[in-house]
Formats: C-alpha cells, structure tokens, sequence
C-alpha cells in the first residue's frame, strides 16, 4: 500500500494532506456561505478549493518546463464561474460579496497546492474575519448614512421645487440636487438624500400626504 501511495503516478501522502487541508479551509468558508444562505455554499466552496488544489498540484507535475500553464488557468476559470453569481435586482448589483469568495477560495486552493500552508491558512482567517463581522459593521454604517433618490412630480403653479427640499434638510438628511425639469406645466426634481432610516421616512411620510404630489419615487 506504501509503494502506491508513494508511486509518482499515483497519490502521494503529501498530496493527500493538501487535499485534507484545502477541504478544511476552504469548508470553514463555505459553512459561513451556506449559513447566511448564498447561492455557493459548503459544497461548491470544497469543490472550488479541491480542483483549484488539484490543478496546481498537475500543473507542478505535467509542465515541467513551463509549471504555472495549467495553474495560470484557475484565475481565467475561475471569473467565469464567479460571474454566474452575479445578477442585478431592482437597481442593485447582487452576489459580488460571492463572486469574490469564490475567487480567493481558488486562490487558497492554489497556495495549499503549491505548499504554502501559512498564506492560506492566514487569508483564511481573515476572509472569515471580513465575513463575520462586516456585516454588523455595513448595518451600522446604514443605519446612519442610508442613501436614498427620491423624486417629486406636480403641477407647476408660479413656483419651484425649493420648499421640498427644504423639507429634505429639515428631516435631517444631507442632500445633493439632481435634474429639475418644467415641460407642458409639469415641474419635476430629484435629488439623492443621505441619512437614518428614520429620518428618511419621516420625509416620505410627510410627501405622501402632500396631495399637490402627482407622482413621489423613493
């Protein structure tokens, strides 16, 4: 059993080791995945950190003159497979977060197959440390400083739109003013308003019992 394990054809205990150990971190990454319910989870993370092992591992063995042309390969692959997580909902651009742990997994893979077990084992940690507590850093980042477009459409009678943006400053929101346009006595604006989700709906509230308002987007 020994001579086949250690045939130069077959697995070696040190390619078996670099298995257990890419399965091992680039799991602990796809548990955290598969916790908060993301489309890669444990097994496509396992299965990303194996191959990305494996192609390393052949690519020491089978480019003797040239060792990084099958490894080279893994970061073109892999954006491929990266891109398909990726998807636009409602004006917002979804599965980045994804896409870029699908890319270091790779990445960790690589390291673990070409013996690197610190770099690995250390961008493991703090990719684990990112997706644990940023989390809890963006919610209070957006709990203050949500951004938000709104805009306002009515009837133009003689005046501008500056009393709702005051209401804007008044609700406590920092603003920047976009287009304003007046055509066939219709006045619209918009502007994008940054502040507490409260205080963003304390505006919205007060526009929608507005009933010279023809039209509100926010």
């Amino acid at each position: 059993m020994d001579n086949i394990l250690q045939n130069s054809h077959f697995l070696t205990q040190s390619e078996v080791n670099k298995f257990l150990i890419a399965t091992l971190l680039c799991g602990l990454i796809g548990l955290e995945r598969e916790f908060r319910s993301k489309q890669a989870g444990l097994k496509t993370m396992i299965m990303i950190g194996l191959g990305s092992t494996l192609f390393t591992i052949l690519s020491v063995k089978i480019g003797l003159n040239s060792q990084d042309r099958i490894a080279s390969n893994i970061v073109t692959g892999i954006g491929f497979l990266g891109a398909g997580v990726i998807f636009k909902e409602d004006n917002q651009v979804k599965g980045l977060t994804t896409a870029c742990v699908i890319w270091i997994v790779a990445a960790i893979g690589m390291a673990v197959g070409s013996d690197y077990y610190e770099q690995a084992i250390g961008v493991t940690f703090v990719v684990l440390l990112a997706l644990l507590i940023f989390p809890y850093v963006e919610n209070f980042v957006e709990r203050r400083f949500t951004k938000r477009t709104y805009r306002i459409v009515k009837r133009y009678e003689n005046e501008s739109l500056d009393d709702y943006e005051e209401y804007i400053r008044n609700s406590k929101l920092k603003l920047s003013r976009g287009k304003q346009e007046l055509a066939n006595g219709i006045i619209s604006g918009s502007w994008t308003a940054v502040g507490s989700p409260k205080n963003h709906q304390k505006f919205v509230d007060r526009m929608l019992q507005d009933t010279k308002i023809i039209a509100f987007d926010f």
